[in-house]
């Protein structure tokens, strides 16, 4: 018996007013744990030693390596448009130093 193809799913998304303002974030922070990964997106300032979480995002192990798919395609798709993005001067954080 063959197996059947699914025909792909069409997913109505809604974008609430608040949500499609969006929310500016240069750190990610992620965690994980055999069942989840943890992304909190924060944004780091100039001469402030704090920085507040602004969103947290919980998702599966699959689905983190979903996002993490997408991500690659769309930065592949971006430099091939508009040339390579430069990690100049990036700062690399450890996130087992974070508290």
């Amino acid at each position: 018996m063959a197996d059947k193809e699914q025909a792909p799913q069409h997913i109505n998304i809604e974008l609430g007013e608040k949500e499609a303002e969006g929310i500016y974030s240069n750190l990610a922070i992620i965690r994980h744990s055999p069942a989840e990964f943890v992304i909190d997106f924060t944004r780091i300032l100039p001469d402030v030693p704090r920085a507040r979480v602004h969103a947290r995002i919980i998702m599966t192990p699959q689905h983190a390596k979903m996002l993490l798919q997408a991500l690659h395609d769309n930065v592949h798709r971006f430099e091939s448009e508009h040339g390579e993005i430069s990690m100049d001067g990036q700062m690399v954080i450890d996130s087992k130093q974070v508290n």
